[in-house]
């Protein structure tokens, strides 16, 4: 039940902890308000299952450190990152070392519930990393190599400006390029798309088309 299902809001700004506890509470998540990632790492390892929506710009440690020491920790949660405006080079990293998904702030209740169904379903499900990445290398087979181009771009963290620099090609033309992808792997955010990407690096990528 939805109502069973705990989420750790791990944010130094009180303000944004209880907008995202009052707006989960009300879609029918159990809420942990955690001030700092350091609080959060003295508890987790005695924590209940639960999923952690977790803020990238603490002080003391930051989002990506709270999450490599979970890795060192054996804390294995469900993370899905909250960034600033302009973080995304640093959510791609975060997605790179495991998260779920990342939310740029403001975000939307529906995104923000989405990405908590999707971190509970992996919670749940200990197969799905693994059909994650057989699906992902099967959705990626059908790209074009300037598609693969791109994308890789992406996870790389790169702006379409950049990604144009480097291929050759107009920053018009990256655009193209990278609806063309998202039309293709069937996702509607960048998030969707970089996480495919992550997965099927898990092993021998496909061949472009």
């Amino acid at each position: 039940m939805t109502s069973e299902r705990l989420v750790y809001v791990v944010d130094d700004d009180d303000s944004v902890r209880r907008s995202a506890a009052f707006m989960l509470r009300h879609a029918g998540f159990k809420v942990h308000p955690v001030e700092s990632g350091v609080a959060f790492l003295k508890l987790a390892k005695g924590a209940d299952r639960g999923c952690v929506l977790l803020d990238v710009r603490m002080p003391d440690m930051d989002g990506l450190q709270v999450q490599q020491q979970m890795v060192k920790d054996g804390i294995d949660l469900p993370v899905v990152i909250l960034t600033g405006h302009g973080d995304v080079e640093i959510a791609v990293q975060a997605m790179r070392a495991g998260a779920i998904n990342f939310l740029e702030k403001p975000y939307e209740k529906e995104a923000l519930i989405a990405a908590l169904e999707e971190a509970f379903a992996r919670l749940e499900d200990s197969n799905l990393k693994e059909m994650a990445a057989s699906e992902a290398k099967v959705r990626l087979a059908c790209l074009t190599r300037r598609e693969l181009d791109v994308l890789e771009g992406l996870m790389a963290g790169y702006p379409n400006k950049t990604i144009a620099y480097d291929l050759g090609i107009s920053p018009r033309t990256v655009e193209i390029y990278r609806a063309n992808m998202m039309e293709k792997l069937r996702v509607r955010s960048l998030a969707e798309a970089l996480r495919i990407g992550f997965a099927a690096e898990s092993g021998d990528g496909p061949e472009p088309s």
